[in-house]
């Protein structure tokens, strides 16, 4: 449209720039992005079956990019080593690491199951899928990221707006997005501490400028700090 305009007033066709002061501008950035631990608490308590559950958590601790996870193949985990060989953003191959919960979590998913995807959709896949995408067992296909960014988004829309309970109005609000339990993992992590080279090898970012977004620390972390150096406080707990 600008480059239009521009075209138009340098023949005489227009005298002035009609869509001056209504230009978009930048919207502010987003400092709320990362959940808090008490939020998390409450995801793991909605009622959503195993594959969400799965999913959920091994996001978080792993601290990976959805769409990385989604691709994992049974063939790809080492259970006993808690870990996990992906394709990264770019095509590199790597490791990411996950936790007790996790582990936990798995074998439950899996159910026995030795090879194909490890996240599967609830129906038989259509005859054009690659054979690399179903699970020869069940005949079932690869969950997509669309399909699981939906369900979490539906799901968590009551956590993310508890003061709303008509399902009407949640229905016209957004829920939370997986790439926020990534957000979280590495925020969390640099409120407890944890060094740059260690976030950067967490996130797999190729510079500590990219991380720098992700390990700003969140609301309840900075009130903590503000509450723990206030003299009045320090002067009670004496």
């Amino acid at each position: 449209m600008k480059a239009a305009i521009g075209w138009w007033r340098a023949r005489g066709w227009l005298a002035a720039n009609p869509i001056a002061g209504i230009e978009r501008r930048p919207a502010p950035p987003d400092r709320t992005k990362a959940l808090s631990r008490d939020q998390l608490a409450a995801l793991s308590d909605l009622k959503a079956g195993i594959r969400e559950k799965t999913l959920w958590k091994m996001l978080y601790e792993t601290c990976a990019r959805a769409q990385e996870i989604l691709t994992l193949d049974i063939a790809d985990l080492l259970p006993a080593d808690k870990r996990a060989r992906i394709i990264s953003k770019g095509g590199a191959t790597d490791w990411v690491h996950w936790q007790s919960g996790t582990a936990q979590l798995l074998p439950r998913l899996l159910k026995g199951r030795t090879r194909g995807p490890v996240f599967l959709t609830d129906r038989k896949a259509p005859a054009r899928t690659p054979t690399t995408d179903v699970c020869k067992i069940t005949g079932r296909g690869r969950l997509s990221y669309r399909r699981a960014a939906e369900l979490f988004e539906t799901l968590t829309r009551p956590l993310a707006h508890p003061g709303i309970i008509d399902a009407a109005e949640l229905e016209l609000r957004g829920g939370w997005t997986l790439h926020q339990l990534r957000h979280s993992a590495l925020t969390h992590e640099a409120e407890d501490g944890t060094n740059t080279p260690t976030l950067l090898a967490r996130s797999r970012h190729a510079s500590v400028r990219s991380l720098a977004r992700y390990a700003r620390p969140g609301v309840d972390a900075v009130a903590d700090h503000v509450a723990s150096r206030d003299p009045a406080a320090r002067r009670r707990s004496i």
